[in-house]
C-alpha cells in the first residue's frame, strides 16, 4: 500500500503545505500580474466600509468572511475555518473530546435533531434519546449578541451547535429538548467530560456469521477494525463464515484510513486512485498481502449516509468483486479536500482532486449503486456536518456540487432501515454460503454417479 502523501488529503500536511501555496502564489503573481488588479476592488470596498459604515466594522472578521464567501462560490466541501474551526476539525479526525457525547445531524425543515447519544457518556446517562429536537442551547458564556441566556437553533450551523456542546471536563451545560409526548421543552443540564468515539463496534450474529460496524474513519479505525474482526471471530465459534460491514451513515473522514481499511479484504491492486487539475496530478494507492482476511463471502452495507471515505471503500470491494453491496445508493461525495494550514492558525479546506474507484469509475454525484437493492422502510437522519446528514440528501442536492465526469445520476432512495437491511444480509451470506458448498461438492457426486451406473426408473 503506497503511503506516501495520504496525510495531506482529507486532514493536514503541516507547513510542506504552506509553503507549497506561497510558492504558487508567488510564481502565478509574477507570470500574470495583472489578474491581481482586480484586488484593488476589494481593498477599495475595504476601504470605504473603514471610513463610511455607520458603526465601526471589525475588519479581521470582515476578511474572514469574504474569504469565505469566496470560497462557499466553488463548491460546498470547500471552506474556510477559523482557529477553532481548524482546532475542532482535528479533534474530530482524532475521535477524543471534551464534551457530551451525542451524534447529532441538521435536517431540511432546520431541527437540530439527536441521531443516538453515545454509549456511557453524559449525555446518555443524563436521559437524551434518540431523535431528541435540540431547540435551544444554554451555554455558561452566551455570545455577547445574544439578548437571552439560551440561544435557539433554529438559525444554528451544526458546527455552531457542537461548539456550544463542547467545553471543558467538569463544565455543565444546559439543553432545551422537545420530545414526542413534551407539552413543552424541557432542560437538561449535563457536565461534560472525555468522550472517546469507537469508531468501530461488532458482534456475531450467529454461529459463524459476524457483523462490523464502522462509524467513521478516524486516525485509530484499522486498528480498531482488528481487534473488532478477532474478537468477532471468537465470538463467531474461532472462524467466520461470513461478515457483514455495515458503512451506513458513516459520512467518511481519513483517506488513508479507508485505503487501509480495504487492504484488509484485498491481497493486491489499486484500491483506489485520485485525479486533481493536471494530469500528472494522479496518485494511486494499492493493496498489500500482508494479513489479509480469510476470503470468506462479505456484503458491505451502504446508504444515503455512506459518503466519502465510505464510498472508496465500498467501491473497491465491488470492483474487486471481493463483496456484494446491499442497501440504497450512496451519498455520492466523490471529491478530495487537501487542508492547508495557515499562519494565523486557521485552515482552508479546498477540492483539490476527484477519486475514483478502482474500475475508473467516479461516483461524484451517482454514489455507489449497491449489487442488491434495498429499499428501506424508514428514514433516519445521518449526522455529516459537511452536509451529508439530512434525510434523503445527496452530494447531487448541494448547491454548487461538482457534476460527475462521467455521466449524469439517477434517481435514488431514502436512508436508513437497519433491521431490514442487515437481515437481507445475513440471509445473502447463507445463500452464498450453500451455494459454494453445492459447487464444491458437486465433482465428488458426479464421480460418485459415474461408478455406481445410472439408475433405472420408470412412469406408471
Amino acid at each position: 500500500m503506497r503511503k506516501t502523501g495520504l496525510r495531506s488529503f482529507l486532514l493536514f500536511s503541516g507547513g510542506a503545505a504552506v509553503a507549497a501555496l506561497a510558492i504558487q502564489w508567488g510564481s502565478a503573481r509574477s507570470v500574470d500580474a495583472a489578474r491581481y488588479e482586480d484586488l484593488d476592488l476589494f481593498t477599495s470596498v475595504l476601504h470605504h466600509l473603514r471610513r463610511n459604515y455607520v458603526e465601526e466594522v471589525d475588519e479581521t472578521e470582515l476578511i474572514r468572511n469574504a474569504v469565505r464567501g469566496m470560497l462557499t462560490q466553488l463548491d460546498p466541501h470547500s471552506s474556510y475555518m477559523d482557529p477553532e474551526s481548524h482546532r475542532e476539525m482535528q479533534i474530530d479526525t482524532r475521535g477524543e473530546f471534551h464534551g457530551i457525547g451525542i451524534e447529532i445531524s441538521k435536517r431540511r425543515d432546520g431541527v437540530i435533531e439527536v441521531i443516538a447519544p453515545i454509549d456511557g457518556t453524559p449525555a446518555s446517562l443524563a436521559g437524551i434519546q434518540a431523535l431528541d429536537q435540540i431547540v435551544g442551547i444554554c451555554p455558561d458564556e452566551p455570545p455577547a449578541e445574544w439578548s437571552e441566556p439560551c440561544g435557539s437553533t433554529a438559525d444554528m450551523t451544526l458546527f455552531e451547535a457542537v461548539r456550544l456542546m463542547r467545553g471543558k471536563r467538569g463544565t455543565p451545560i444546559t439543553i432545551q429538548i422537545m420530545r414526542e409526548g413534551f407539552e413543552a421543552p424541557q432542560e437538561f443540564t449535563i457536565v461534560r467530560d472525555v468522550v472517546k468515539v469507537v469508531s468501530v463496534d461488532g458482534r456475531a450474529v450467529e454461529d459463524g456469521y459476524g457483523y462490523i460496524r464502522v462509524r467513521s474513519f478516524q486516525e485509530r479505525t484499522t486498528k480498531e477494525l482488528r481487534k473488532t474482526l478477532d474478537r468477532v471471530r471468537d465470538e463467531a465459534g474461532g472462524k467466520l463464515t461470513g461478515l457483514v460491514l455495515d458503512l451506513r451513515d458513516n459520512p467518511g473522514g481519513l483517506l488513508d484510513q479507508a485505503v487501509s481499511v480495504s487492504d484488509q479484504w484485498l491481497s493486491e491492486g489499486l484500491i483506489v486512485y485520485t485525479q486533481g487539475r493536471d494530469p500528472v496530478q494522479r496518485h494511486e494507492f494499492r493493496a498489500e498481502s500482508g494479513g489479509t482476511e480469510p476470503s470468506y463471502p462479505l456484503v458491505v452495507l451502504v446508504n444515503v449516509g455512506s459518503a466519502s471515505a465510505s464510498e472508496i471503500v465500498a467501491g473497491a470491494l465491488q470492483d474487486h468483486g471481493r463483496a456484494l453491496v446491499i442497501g440504497s445508493p450512496s451519498f455520492g461525495k466523490g471529491s478530495v479536500q487537501t487542508v492547508f494550514p495557515l499562519e494565523d492558525g486557521s485552515g482552508l479546506r479546498l477540492t483539490t482532486a476527484l477519486y475514483f474507484t478502482p474500475s475508473g469509475r467516479s461516483i461524484q454525484e451517482v454514489g455507489i449503486q449497491p449489487d442488491i437493492v434495498v429499499d428501506p422502510a424508514t428514514t433516519v437522519a445521518a449526522a455529516e456536518p459537511t452536509g451529508a446528514g439530512a434525510p434523503g440528501l445527496r452530494e447531487r442536492d448541494l448547491r454548487g456540487h461538482l457534476a460527475n465526469p462521467d455521466e449524469a445520476s439517477d434517481a435514488a432512495g431514502a436512508a436508513d432501515a437497519q433491521d431490514l437491511q442487515l437481515a437481507r444480509a445475513v440471509e445473502v451470506l447463507k445463500s452464498w454460503t450453500y451455494f459454494d458448498r453445492l459447487r464444491r461438492d458437486a465433482p465428488s457426486q458426479s464421480a460418485a454417479a459415474a461408478a455406481t451406473g445410472p439408475t433405472e426408473s420408470a412412469t406408471p
